[in-house]
């Protein structure tokens, strides 16, 4: 399937994945990009997945976010290269892992996170639902609600790590984190304003507002079969 508008400037290659451990998605990350700073000209790709639970931490997070001794975890827990604090992946949630260049966008983060913010809007705006942005924090919300987290790194205009939506997880993992480091406000799902919503439909979604956004063609490619990366 090709999701696109006219006219569009680049290709991106969409790959959509099921239940991938965190550990192999993220090593298919970082031999994305590098492959994409040896060579430029290699098509963008957006990567749509879940994961089993896990909680991960961006370059930096406090770990006193964490409500449970790390040390003694019984949890998966995963410090990583991302920006921003901890945040907990699970079944249910759609994480989204575009490897752009943005030398054909724009060299601007701020522009980059904005961006990625606008395709989730989109996205609850199909449903209806009006997504909000909050100053000062990067995200989206939805009646006070945060229902996507955005945490990226960017090596020479490549980007990885992304987007996370809450569509129908089990939320009692939020509670043993103060989600993003932010802890007045409170984290919410898609499936609390639009019962019996799936992960399924939403990529169709995300695909297409992903297209309109970063004016690419957007090229859904076969499932990738899963090796562990070094």
């Amino acid at each position: 399937m090709i999701y696109s508008i006219s006219p569009h400037l680049n290709r991106c290659l969409l790959y959509n994945q099921g239940l991938i451990p965190y550990l192999e998605a993220h090593g298919w990350q970082r031999s994305l990009l590098n492959q994409r700073i040896q060579d430029p000209t290699l098509d963008d790709v957006l990567i749509l997945l879940e994961h089993p639970p896990v909680y991960t931490l961006g370059q930096g997070a406090n770990s006193d976010f964490l409500k449970f001794d790390i040390d003694k975890s019984q949890y998966d827990v995963r410090r990583v290269e991302r920006g921003g604090e901890v945040t907990y992946h699970c079944p249910g949630q759609l994480v989204g892992y575009p490897i752009l260049n943005l030398q054909r966008y724009r060299k601007d983060l701020h522009w980059y996170l904005r961006q990625l913010e606008e395709v989730i809007i989109r996205v609850l705006a199909v449903y209806r639902l009006q997504g909000e942005r909050i100053p000062a924090f990067t995200g989206v919300w939805l009646q006070g609600r945060k229902v996507a987290a955005i945490g990226i790194k960017v090596s020479r205009w490549i980007t990885m790590h992304g987007f996370a939506l809450n569509v129908c997880p089990d939320m009692t993992g939020f509670e043993r984190i103060v989600p993003c480091g932010i802890p007045d406000k409170a984290v919410g799902s898609l499936a609390e304003w639009i019962p019996g919503i799936t992960c399924q439909e939403v990529r169709f979604y995300i695909a297409q507002s992903f297209a309109e956004v970063f004016g690419v063609e957007v090229v859904e490619m076969q499932p990738e079969r899963f090796f562990r990366f070094e």
